[in-house]
């Protein structure tokens, strides 16, 4: 009996009348359970806040042992000797390569140069798209999204200007803005902004970029919803509503509708959102369905039936990127199996682009030239100099015999830009040139913009071939750039290669691509290595990820997650290369 007493004087401190009854008491049990409650919440806290630390610190660890292996890289490349061979073997193969102190004051002096376009750009342009030097102002060509503050930061990166791609990185954090009532280009948006930062992302981690990157990418996304899956070419970046050019007769423009594989395919890469893989993915399956025995496709495409229109097929102007992003798919893709179907496409159109090669008389010069129906029109755009470097990159997939072939003819064709600028008196390249018979070559439209494609083009073959030559020639170009286009308040162009008469415009391109690759012709191949990494055709690097998934098919980029995981790698910028 005295023990049930005893129970049921315990259990009566669980009976809530009994501390009704005792407010005080009530007062005191609320004080203990708030107490207890923090210093679980506390503890639960505590435990989240330690994994995170153990995260980091898996993550720094992580980081270090790559630095680790970079420095182990950086010695072997410095204490030995590469060897290239000309014979178009394997990227990255058989180079002898040795520091020079010429490459290095070279490298310095367009380091220098980049220096002064950037400092212009921020003094007179900062937060416009770009800079007009002569009156000192900027101007918003692109709707106002900065487009030299995009296009610029993996130059400042791999050139070591650490203060100067802080200051870029601040205003992209800070003041981006997509959300904006402006038309633009899908094209231009991509290679240029969406490329941009995947760049800038790449090359440092900085998950902003990426996260940029992707904003602006799901507001293109729109223009993909055609009944054939090539898009339009204009969008509005704040309401949708794609449309295309009213000169195009409603058309699409191959180059500006088929060159977003590398950049959306590296975001579904990145991000693990498969849907930007898919709809750049299935235009090229669209285009493959009826691809020509040739490879060339004309420059008009219908995004609503019929792919081909009748119109001019050109290694140039609306053209040319089409070709150069189906060998780079395949080098993105590290060569597997998965994209093998895009490097069949491209030696294709190979075959299609020897058929318009000929030759001027009485010197020789081989060139590209164009083609309307079944006539040939003897016109090179400098914007087609882009493929003797796409010529010699892609020569190492073939065999001995045609690996040859496709090279000596790269050559041949860098050759022939190369005196696009010799043969005139500023010595810089026109827009285009006309080729009569006994006449060799003359410029046609006679302006030039800072365009970057033959130093990009002799920047591939030095890269490949270890000739020196290639880098004779593009100091020639950089040094009738420095006499006729530099001038107190940044870089111009010039109305009339003949006269010399200059512009009022700093092109982004010219920070993003032409610098660049005249940087990249005087450093050691192991600055941005060609086996790592794929420029785009706005000269930005992206990382090569291996893709595993299934070759190209109806059901395009659905497999994004079978692809080898995306792992971000510590790139050594110029100062860990000791490129100073």
């Amino acid at each position: 009996m005295g023990r049930s007493r005893s129970l049921a004087n315990k259990w009566k401190y669980i009976n809530p009348s009994y501390y009704l009854k005792r407010p005080k008491r009530l007062a005191l049990l609320f004080i203990v359970f708030v107490f207890g409650t923090f210093f679980f919440w506390d503890r639960q806290t505590l435990v989240r806040d330690h994994q995170e630390e153990i995260s980091k610190l898996n993550e720094e660890v992580i980081r270090l042992q790559d630095l680790l292996e970079d420095l182990k890289n950086d010695q072997s490349v410095s204490g030995e000797k590469m060897n290239f061979s000309h014979s178009g073997g394997d990227v990255g193969k058989k180079i002898d390569y040795t520091e020079d102190p010429v490459d290095a004051q070279r490298r310095e002096k367009v380091k220098d140069a980049m220096r002064h376009a950037w400092s212009s750009y921020e003094k007179y342009a900062w937060g416009h798209d770009e800079l007009q030097p002569q009156t000192k102002n900027g101007v918003d060509s692109f709707g106002g999204l900065g487009a030299t503050l995009i296009d610029s930061p993996d130059t400042l990166y791999i050139m070591g200007l650490d203060e100067q791609f802080q200051r870029a990185r601040e205003w992209v954090a800070n003041s981006l803005d997509f959300n904006k009532n402006y038309d633009a280009s899908v094209f231009e948006t991509t290679i240029r902004v969406v490329g941009g930062l995947l760049s800038a992302y790449d090359l440092s981690g900085d998950k902003l970029f990426l996260e940029k990157a992707q904003d602006i990418a799901d507001r293109l996304l729109p223009a993909w919803n055609t009944s054939t899956g090539i898009p339009y070419n204009i969008i509005n970046l704040s309401h949708g509503n794609p449309h295309n050019h009213g000169w195009t007769g409603g058309h699409s423009i191959l180059a500006d509708s088929a060159s977003e594989q590398l950049e959306f395919i590296a975001l579904s890469q990145r991000t693990g959102d498969p849907k930007y893989q898919q709809k750049a993915e299935n235009v090229i399956l669209e285009i493959s369905k009826t691809f020509p025995d040739d490879g060339l496709l004309p420059i008009h495409i219908n995004p609503e039936g019929e792919v081909v229109v009748y119109s001019t097929i050109t290694f140039g102007a609306m053209g040319d990127s089409f070709y150069e992003y189906l060998l780079k798919v395949w080098i993105q893709g590290n060569r597997t199996a998965a994209v093998d179907s895009y490097r069949k496409m491209w030696e294709t159109s190979m075959k299609g682009l020897l058929s318009l090669v000929r030759r001027t008389s009485p010197s020789s010069f081989a060139y590209i030239s164009e083609k309307v129906g079944y006539s040939f029109v003897d016109k090179m755009d400098e914007l087609a100099c882009f493929a003797p470097g796409m010529l010699a990159l892609g020569s190492s997939g073939y065999g001995p015999d045609e690996s040859q072939k496709f090279l000596s003819l790269a050559e041949e064709l860098a050759w022939t830009c190369y005196n696009f600028y010799q043969s005139t008196p500023t010595k810089l390249a026109g827009e285009n040139y006309v080729f009569n018979n006994g006449q060799d070559m003359t410029v046609g439209t006679s302006w030039n913009i800072l365009r970057p494609e033959t130093v990009e083009s002799l920047f591939y073959l030095w890269r490949l071939t270890g000739n020196k030559t290639y880098q004779e020639w593009g100091w020639n170009i950089f040094q009738a750039f420095e006499k006729n286009s530099r001038i107190e308040s940044g870089y111009v162009g010039l109305k009339d290669v003949n006269t010399g008469v200059q512009d009022n415009m700093m092109q982004s391109f010219f920070l993003a691509e032409t610098l660049k690759y005249l940087y990249l012709l005087y450093s050691s191949p192991s600055v941005i290595p060609l086996d790592k990494w794929v420029f785009n055709t706005e000269a930005h690097p992206i990382k090569i990820v291996s893709r595993n998934d299934r070759a190209m098919s109806s059901g395009a980029g659905n497999s994004v997650g079978q692809q080898k995981s995306y792992k971000r790698p510590l790139t050594r910028r110029e100062g860990r290369f000791g490129n100073k």
